[in-house]
């Protein structure tokens, strides 16, 4: 692995750690139904670029925080193939909350992409 790579792997640990939660948001928001981690796992997983980097434990705390912050509810159902499985849909305050999100991800990656094109002022 060259030091190239080292600092890529690192950036990219970085940029993961802080949009996941935003991510999630989004994914929960979208969905017509609850989903179970799973499930987000393997949504992450087709919309290209694995934003997770293969951990899908990873997944599982954020979730459980995002719940226990009132973003996300949760429930528990019995699955015909394996243990039981927890769902989670986003809360009204959920929705409040990625709105704000979105609004400071659009004004952070604008601003990045303003100075790495030199468009800056």
């Amino acid at each position: 692995m060259t030091e190239t790579d080292i600092h890529l792997k690192k950036f990219q640990k970085e940029l993961s750690a802080g949009m996941v939660s935003l991510v999630l948001l989004g994914v929960l928001d979208q969905a017509s139904e609850p989903m179970y981690g799973y499930q987000i796992a393997k949504r992450f997983e087709g919309a290209g670029e694995a934003v997770l980097t293969g951990k899908q434990s990873a997944l599982y705390p954020v979730l459980r925080n995002l719940s226990a912050s009132g973003l996300l509810d949760s429930f528990v159902e019995p699955s015909v193939s394996g243990p039981p499985r927890r769902y989670y849909r986003i809360t009204e305050n959920g929705r409040a909350v990625l709105g704000e999100w979105t609004n400071t991800w659009d004004a952070t990656r604008s601003f990045v992409d303003s100075i790495l094109k030199g468009e800056q002022s």
